[in-house]
């Protein structure tokens, strides 16, 4: 099929240095189309079905995209009529139909004769990924074919036991470097397969049909798995209750243990009756043959990683960007540490910049150098410039710290942090993240900048507390809870309790604004890779904000 692609689009004139487009899920026309434009020496520029159209337009533009491939025909009505403002954009072919201008049509004019594919060097792009956008316009990260390689082999090297029995269940889109590198190019480099899950709300129920043995997810997906498995537990009571509870204490109990260089027979022992009983179902739900989970993206919960590995279905934290192909840390199975991002992955050396703080921690600005490290923002020269530092690394604006061990610990963005009236300064996303453990919180955001205190916006998870508003007689109606005293209060009250353990008293809101409606990609608070648009949501609710500090 590659060859196919890669003969069809040498057919219609593309070349070395062109760029050729796709607007699709995960699919395996999407692979072909990846591998037959690096087939031709062209960039692959990849979207996401769910962009927002003027977003679409703008990287289609940017980027020069001479071909465009497109899933449905929604798309390809949209895409024609793109043709007539956009002077690169020579052809759009549908993946869905078949006939004139489609992939197929591609692909069989392609097998009439086959052109051999050329061998990019480390140096060559392979393709434009395109930043999510939080702020301003997108900036298409250049990312040669060695920063993709770089990344695999460092992958295979932390994950050993990965090869060609790995199989994993596909929904993280590879459209972001993220998905691409650690589940497309390394599955295909392994030898190894992955199926496609149906969509967000088939994930259960694929698990169980492709029974994978890794997984590559963002942390929202295990807080999901973790919130139904207590759910569940609860619901059951009885037996299961009583053995999930010995379970997590006796787990405690071994790590203690394990501290001072103990281990007991009985806390094996119990342990492994929770484990034939309870945990074994657990590790059922995820197909019964997962072996690892990588998660990045945004921080993992150290209490959820915790429990993943407890019931052995071991979690590994990763962190990186688009900028940097994207890993530059990860936990191993060889070197882990829960709460981490793990340490630096081969080749790659971590720098913490101080310059300009105004604290004595031991926390700055992370720098990354490696052949992991993007080759530019395309036609973005100044941008450029301010991202990279003369010697070659890239400036990541993460705010952090590397302990004795080695391993990286992101506190938060430098941009993002804000500063109180009585001079303190906040890093919202880490008290976001501890927010969004309580189960009846879906979504947070943290706000404070040159106020007397901080306030909090919090979508609350309206499938968990429907049960409780029932329970304790509270409304039901989304309007009429967001607005009920009594549900204010008690969310006020739970999240200052669950924060004080581990925040100062400034940084821990004094008040909370719920809402109805959650934050999408479809009304623009979401990027694709569901981060958070700040400025957008500030600029929505920007009078109720203000009536909190009255």
């Amino acid at each position: 099929m590659v060859d196919g692609v890669r003969s069809g689009l040498v057919g219609l004139g593309i070349k070395k240095g062109d760029a050729v487009g796709i607007i699709a899920g995960n699919r395996t026309e999407w692979a072909v189309c990846c591998y037959a434009s690096y087939g031709v020496g062209a960039l692959f520029v990849p979207m996401y079905e769910a962009e927002l159209e003027k977003v679409q337009k703008y990287i289609i533009k940017d980027s020069g995209i001479n071909v465009l491939f497109v899933s449905k025909k929604e798309y390809y009505e949209k895409a024609l009529t793109w043709m007539k403002e956009i002077d690169s954009l020579k052809h759009v072919l549908i993946i869905d139909e078949k006939g004139p201008n489609s992939y197929q049509e591609l692909m069989n004019n392609g097998f009439k004769k086959i052109i051999p594919a050329i061998r990019p060097t480390a140096s060559d792009i392979a393709g434009l990924i395109y930043t999510s956008g939080t702020t301003g316009d997108p900036k298409g990260v250049l990312l040669s074919h060695g920063n993709f390689t770089s990344q695999v082999h460092a992958l295979r090297k932390s994950f050993y036991m990965l090869d060609e029995k790995t199989r994993s269940l596909s929904f993280l889109p590879w459209a972001h470097s993220y998905g691409q590198t650690a589940e497309l190019n390394t599955l295909l480099q392994l030898g190894g397969s992955t199926g496609f899950a149906e969509g967000p709300t088939t994930i259960v129920g694929d698990l169980q049909l492709v029974k994978p043995t890794m997984l590559v997810a963002v942390p929202r997906v295990f807080n999901r798995v973790y919130d139904g498995i207590l759910m569940k537990i609860r619901d059951k009571g009885g037996l299961a209750q009583k053995l999930f509870d010995m379970g997590t204490e006796e787990n405690k109990k071994k790590r203690e243990l394990a501290k001072q260089g103990k281990s007991s027979l009985m806390n094996s022992i119990k342990l492994m009756l929770v484990d034939k009983i309870v945990y074994s179902k657990l590790r059922a739900l995820f197909g019964g043959n997962l072996q690892l989970s990588i998660s990045s993206s945004a921080a993992l919960s150290a209490h959820i990683a915790q429990f993943m590995f407890d019931i052995g279905a071991p979690v590994y934290e990763a962190w990186g960007m688009t900028e940097i192909s994207p890993a530059g840390t990860v936990n191993t199975p060889a070197e882990y540490k829960i709460g981490s991002c793990g340490k630096a992955i081969d080749k790659v050396r971590l720098v913490i910049d101080r310059t300009g703080m105004n604290d004595d921690s031991a926390e700055g600005e992370l720098v990354i150098y490696g052949p992991n490290v993007m080759q530019g923002y395309h036609n973005k020269p100044e941008e450029t410039k301010a991202t990279m530092t003369n010697d070659g690394g890239l400036r990541t604006g993460d705010r952090a710290f590397v302990d004795k061990d080695g391993f990286l610990f992101i506190t938060g963005r430098i941009k993002e942090q804000f500063k109180l009236e009585n001079g303190k300064f906040v890093y919202p996303s880490a008290i976001e993240e501890h927010v969004k453990l309580l189960p009846g919180v879906e979504q947070a955001l943290i706000f404070g900048l040159n106020k007397p205190y901080t306030v909090c916006l919090i979508v609350p998870d309206f499938i968990v507390m429907e049960k409780v508003a029932k329970e304790k007689g509270l409304p039901i109606d989304k309007n009429e809870f967001v607005h009920n005293p009594a549900v204010i209060k008690m969310y006020e009250d739970e999240i200052r309790d669950h924060l004080k353990k581990t925040f100062a008293s400034y940084e821990l809101p004094k008040k909370i604004l719920l809402l109805s409606e959650g934050f999408t990609t479809e009304n623009g608070m979401l990027t694709p890779t569901l981060k958070l648009k700040r400025r957008e949501v500030l600029k929505k609710y920007s009078d109720l904000i203000d009536a909190l500090y009255l």
